[in-house]
């Protein structure tokens, strides 16, 4: 499948992948692969920003509602599931479009990555160590969350050495958020791909952020993640410890006011907004789009459009 062509959207939460993408999809023919590890868990809607049912009927979606927050879902089952969806694409006549911001999801996608042992990275090792020293173990595993949340979910938070191998892994298949690595344009290319990133003025990003967290307490946030405990989902479960899934509980449990919780979620979603734009802009072969620049988008996808096809 080298030889076929796959257009990818990335870029960092709040920018508008999933309009961008849906447009895209209606001018081009294509279906959406989303590329977000936190779609895939059926039941978490309204935290995982998911498309809209009139989204979904404009342009078919992909590996979106696809196991229960219970069932282990790793990197390498998103790459198998997503090479199969790519292929049946294509097969098809239709263009698929990769859209998401999770960046070892995308990586998986885009270049040959080996999910064997990764060795020991000695500098990697020092300096994560000395960070947990500084500020503590907890934080690093916070990280590993949001980098592969499968491993996250298996190691206690105070387990120190095994947080730092993991996201040791993490780096070694292809980079981490604190510190990606330099990709060289091209290499190891599992297809032809085209990849556009949206970014934002950070102010404008930090603001719409705000505004969807507080648009997603008003759409019921609260009582979704009410509903996903009494069915006995607990904050163990890598689906438990995503944006919103992990803020919320402490004041459902009478640990920290409502406000407070909101609080923390707008401050841990910009966070990780940065830790996104961090991953992507490493990779030189993104060619990106301002959101605001272009004017909307509807704009950013006619630009991206017309790129596209020169």
């Amino acid at each position: 499948m080298a030889a076929e062509r796959l257009l990818a959207i990335v870029g960092p939460t709040g920018t508008g992948k999933t309009e961008v993408g849906v447009v895209l999809a209606e001018a081009l023919g294509g279906e959406i692969v989303s590329a977000d590890s936190m779609q895939v868990y059926r039941g978490m809607d309204i935290g995982t920003a998911k498309p809209t049912a009139e989204q979904r009927a404009r342009a078919p979606h992909h590996l979106i509602d696809i196991i229960d927050p219970d069932e282990p879902f790793s990197v390498a089952d998103y790459q198998r599931r997503a090479d199969a969806a790519l292929e049946d694409i294509w097969r098809r006549g239709r263009q698929p479009i990769l859209v998401g911001g999770s960046g070892l999801y995308v990586r998986a996608v885009l270049d040959e990555m080996d999910f064997s042992m990764v060795p020991p990275d000695p500098e990697l090792r020092r300096r994560l160590t000395a960070e947990a020293r500084s500020v503590g173990s907890r934080s690093l595993h916070e990280r590993l969350a949001q980098v592969d949340p499968e491993a996250a979910a298996r190691i206690h938070p105070n387990d120190e050495k095994r947080i730092i191998r993991a996201l040791e892994v993490a780096e070694g298949m292809g980079g981490s958020m604190s510190r990606p690595q330099e990709l060289d344009r091209g290499k190891a290319a599992r297809y032809n791909t085209s990849q556009f990133g949206l970014t934002l003025p950070r102010e404008e990003l930090y603001r719409r952020i705000d505004a969807r967290v507080e648009r997603m307490m008003e759409e019921g946030l609260l009582e979704e993640v009410k509903g996903l405990l009494r069915r006995g989902y607990g904050g163990e479960l890598a689906a438990m410890k995503g944006l919103g899934y992990a803020q919320l509980p402490p004041c459902l449990q009478g640990e920290t006011s409502l406000a407070e919780a909101v609080r923390r979620l707008k401050r841990d979603t910009r966070r990780f907004a940065k830790r996104q734009l961090t991953w992507f802009r490493a990779d030189p072969r993104i060619e990106w789009v301002d959101v605001v620049e272009v004017g909307g988008p509807a704009q950013a996808a006619e630009l991206i459009r017309s790129r596209w096809e020169q």
